[in-house]
């Protein structure tokens, strides 16, 4: 069975940040994922994790200004002095945590920029990136999201990512395949699973339509679930889903679906 680790950005949002921990492991999760740690100290998060006996397997580097809709940084060439001040920020706080792997959120990109602007502009920015994670011994992960949820949002597609991972040509970066986002945007999940499970690092799901629990939509997880025991994925599935209704009423996927 897939090892689940509980997303803290959006389950149990009812309660304050630092107070969801302590409810994941309640739940019975033994690790959590989240968006950014930036807005406390490390001190203040490893004080939960150590409380509840949990991990962190995975949070993102800084991705510009989020509460005004930004989605990250990396494709944008007149902000690379930012995206790399943010690398270092990162790497500080997961060596702080024991996190082994940082996700980069690509971005929506900017008006007016060429193509091939753009692409250069990533590639360059993952290539910083995968350097200093390396020198940390973390992974670097990228992923694609669909333009449904985030229009403009430079990477799409499984094969675009790994069409810039080829170019940047790390051994630390991998792809973060999203099951709900591979849903919407190119279908074959399974198959791409299968194909390219030695270049994904990490895992996420919700199911479709509406990004709630797994069972909720047209998503066929025991399928998948086992599929990913069978071809031998190791890593952690993190639960990036939106809730139905309380987080917890909505667990029963986990055993009703794994069994």
């Amino acid at each position: 069975m897939p090892r689940f680790a509980a997303n803290l950005s959006m389950l149990f949002t009812e309660v304050p940040f630092l107070d969801r921990f302590e409810r994941a492991a309640r739940a019975g999760f033994e690790a959590v994922e989240f968006l950014f740690p930036y807005a406390f100290s490390a001190e203040e998060i490893q004080e939960r994790i150590d409380r509840h006996g949990l991990q962190i397997v995975l949070h993102n580097l800084p991705a510009g200004d989020w509460e005004a809709g930004e989605r990250g940084i990396a494709c944008d060439p007149a902000r690379v002095d930012e995206f790399r001040s943010g690398v270092v920020k990162a790497v500080t706080y997961a060596h702080a945590l024991g996190v082994p792997q940082l996700n980069c959120l690509a971005g929506k990109a900017p008006a007016g920029v060429d193509a091939a602007v753009l692409r250069r502009t990533l590639v360059e920015n993952l290539r910083f990136a995968a350097a200093a994670l390396k020198t940390a011994n973390l992974r670097l992960l990228i992923e694609p999201i669909n333009p449904f949820d985030i229009p403009g949002f430079y990477l799409n597609r499984t094969d675009q990512a790994l069409s810039i991972l080829d170019e940047v040509g790390a051994d630390n970066a991998f792809v973060q395949y999203d099951i709900y986002h591979a849903q919407r945007t190119e279908g074959e999940l399974a198959a791409t699973l299968q194909k390219h499970l030695a270049r994904i690092g990490h895992v996420q799901l919700a199911d479709n339509p509406g990004r709630n629990e797994p069972g909720t939509g047209e998503i066929n997880y025991p399928f998948l679930f086992a599929l990913l025991d069978r071809i031998g994925y190791q890593g952690w599935v993190g639960c990036e889903y939106k809730p139905a209704g309380p987080t917890e009423a909505g667990l029963g996927w986990r055993e009703a679906l794994t069994a």
